[in-house]
């Protein structure tokens, strides 16, 4: 997928960028960037689309970035709003593969961290145990100053490698694609299904507000994501509904029409050709 370059502003006082905020619009947009991203969501939820994976995020969660890699975080209307109940609490670090140095990084007791970078280029969603430890340690590096920061910074980067199944988001067939001069027509195209795949989704309207034909949005569409439309809506769908059965608040024909599915039938279709179960057994299969 291609995607606009991002540059990031560089700060002489520190060797890697960290801050909080709660601005949500600032992390709605389709692009990417050389460093690293490191965001945990304390407070916040929405969609969010990383390379050719699409899921939801949830307060709590902390997403590792890796460098070049697109992402995009749609977030619900409730924390869009200017005058939100519960404003979006956002705390994110941005750092270079090497912003240590290429000798520090290619010390042999610093495999493990080596091994992490390159891994981080699928995107990688950490475990329960370690957004706990990481979460911490994103505080302390806001609050902290001097050699402490890079510190704190390195005991999550260990923390993450000690994964023994990292969480890993992209296809392994995804192949990061940089400098689309038409980056803006994915922008748009993304936020229109991020905003609609619950519903009806027209492709004759996706192309005119791409400024294209529909047989050419199509094709677009597939060389920027390896995947037709359809393809790509049909899995969205079904990880919604993989994360309305894990919450367990509705019936499995309620959450066939909220996950954006017209039919009962096609549902259980394509839930069981993605997930190779049927909605039932996944929902009883984690409960």
């Amino acid at each position: 997928m291609k995607a606009q370059l991002l540059h990031l502003n560089s700060n002489l006082e520190y060797s890697f960028s960290a801050r909080r905020d709660n601005t949500p619009q600032y992390h709605n947009r389709w692009h990417y960037h050389e460093e690293l991203e490191l965001i945990y969501f304390a407070k916040g939820s929405g969609t969010q689309f990383i390379g050719d994976s699409v899921r939801r995020f949830e307060s709590g969660d902390i997403t590792l970035v890796g460098s070049n890699l697109p992402h995009y975080w749609l977030f619900d209307e409730m924390y869009l709003q200017g005058d939100a109940l519960e404003p979006a609490d956002i705390r994110v670090l941005h750092f270079k593969e090497n912003f240590w140095g290429n000798e520090f990084i290619n010390l042999p007791e610093n495999k493990n961290i080596k091994d992490l970078m390159r891994l981080s280029k699928r995107g990688i969603s950490l475990s329960e145990a370690s957004r706990s430890k990481s979460a911490e340690l994103i505080d302390r590096i806001l609050n902290a100053a001097n050699t402490l920061r890079i510190i704190h910074l390195l005991a999550i980067l260990l923390c993450i490698s000690e994964e023994e199944q990292p969480d890993l988001l992209t296809s392994p067939t995804f192949s990061i694609q940089l400098q689309d001069p038409d980056a803006n027509r994915m922008q748009i195209a993304m936020q229109y299904i991020g905003e609609n795949y619950r519903d009806q989704i027209r492709l004759e309207e996706l192309a005119s507000l791409t400024g294209m034909t529909p047989n050419s949005f199509c094709r677009y569409f597939k060389s920027q994501i390896g995947k037709t439309l359809f393809q790509f809506l049909i899995e969205m769908r079904v990880k919604t509904a993989c994360n309305l059965l894990l919450e367990n608040k509705h019936t499995v024909k309620q959450i066939c029409f909220e996950a954006g599915f017209q039919n009962f039938s096609s549902f259980h279709k394509y839930f069981k050709n993605l997930t190779g179960t049927t909605p039932l057994n996944f929902q009883r299969s984690k409960t």
